[in-house]
């Protein structure tokens, strides 16, 4: 009978208990929970961006807390100054800033009162790849976000020779891979892979290859970036006639070699004939102006002969014979002056 009258006395000190057990950890939560200081967070995994687009890089108060009289800092430690934005107060200091990201960035002005400070980047470009750092100096919180710049393009395919197809694609970041597939995906021979960064640092990659007859109709060309998952392809269709036409090309070529050759040959006589005959007929010419010249010569000196001996005559009868019929010796003296002067005549005269 006692234990009887004593179980609701047990079990009111029970609840007692389990009462006071509540309210103390009540407490001691509330206590916590009004001590506890709001953390940054941003992405678990890389935000990816594309050259050109604007991004956001997220970062927030958890719990959520006004942040519009903190200071906040977007920086990045590769780069000097480092500062990417700068905002205290809810005012921007540009000053601080790093040149290539001014008037590219900016905080949502409206929403730092909810514990939002994420920043919103513009017209990525490949060098804003890095890992970026959000800071709160007056809470000594940081959170950081890794920014993956992307850029992709499809390629172009164009025929060159006949079966040699080019395969181009322009405006890629990382630096891409180029392959040539045909229809069942297997990777064709082709020529070495160019590739070409721009002053933009986007990469422009091209290549070539030489289509047989044995290939399918279809072949591909891919452009690919492992690393950010991006691929990219342009397919062509060759027609059978394709490489009939070229077949035709290639027996007429051949056929016009040996019509190039006898050409040439022919060439060639006829310049040796014309030189021979340009020879022979200066020979011919220099021959004959050779024989004039002698026939020229025979007749000055019989010329000459008949004159000299045209001239002695008359000497004779005119001085060589007196009244008397005897020759003196002043005849004689001016006969000989007068033969001397005839010689020299006939030589001036030659």
């Amino acid at each position: 009978m006692l234990l009887v009258k004593n179980r609701p006395t047990l079990n009111f000190h029970f609840n007692v208990l389990m009462v006071s057990v509540f309210h103390t950890v009540v407490f001691f939560t509330l206590i916590c929970s009004c001590g506890a200081q709001p953390q940054l967070t941003g992405p678990s995994q890389p935000i990816v961006a594309v050259v050109g687009d604007d991004i956001i890089l997220p970062c927030h108060l958890q719990p959520a807390e006004d942040a519009s009289d903190l200071t906040v800092e977007w920086t990045r430690p590769d780069l000097d100054p480092r500062y990417v934005h700068v905002s205290d107060y809810g005012e921007e200091l540009l000053s601080s800033e790093h040149p290539s990201y001014r008037e590219r960035t900016s905080l949502f002005i409206d929403e730092l009162k909810n514990g939002n400070i994420s920043l919103k980047l513009s017209k990525v470009k490949p060098a804003d790849e890095g890992k970026y750092r959000c800071f709160i100096p007056e809470l000594s919180q940081e959170s950081t976000v890794q920014l993956v710049v992307v850029a992709v393009s499809s390629p172009v395919i164009q025929t060159h020779n006949a079966v040699v197809l080019q395969c181009e694609s322009k405006g890629w970041y990382p630096e891409p891979e180029l392959l040539w597939l045909d229809a069942e995906g297997k990777i064709l021979s082709a020529g070495p892979t160019e590739t070409v960064r721009g002053p933009d640092d986007l990469y422009t990659v091209s290549s070539r290859v030489t289509v047989e007859k044995r290939h399918s109709n279809n072949i591909i060309c891919r452009v690919q970036q492992r690393n950010i998952n991006q691929i990219r392809e342009t397919r062509i269709k060759v027609k059978d006639d394709f490489f009939s036409d070229q077949s035709k090309s290639s027996s007429s070529s051949g056929s016009s070699v040996p019509i190039f050759i006898i050409g040439l040959i022919v060439g060639v006589i006829f310049i040796l004939a014309a030189v021979l005959f340009v020879r022979k007929w200066r020979k011919n010419k220099l021959e004959n102006k050779k024989h004039n010249n002698d026939e020229e010569t025979q007749r000055v000196i019989e010329y000459n002969t008949k004159s000299n001996e045209s001239e002695k005559e008359p000497l004779l009868e005119v001085v060589g014979q007196t009244d008397s019929g005897h020759v003196t010796p002043e005849t004689v003296e001016n006969l000989n002056e007068m033969e001397t002067q005839t010689a020299n005549n006939v030589q001036t005269k030659e």
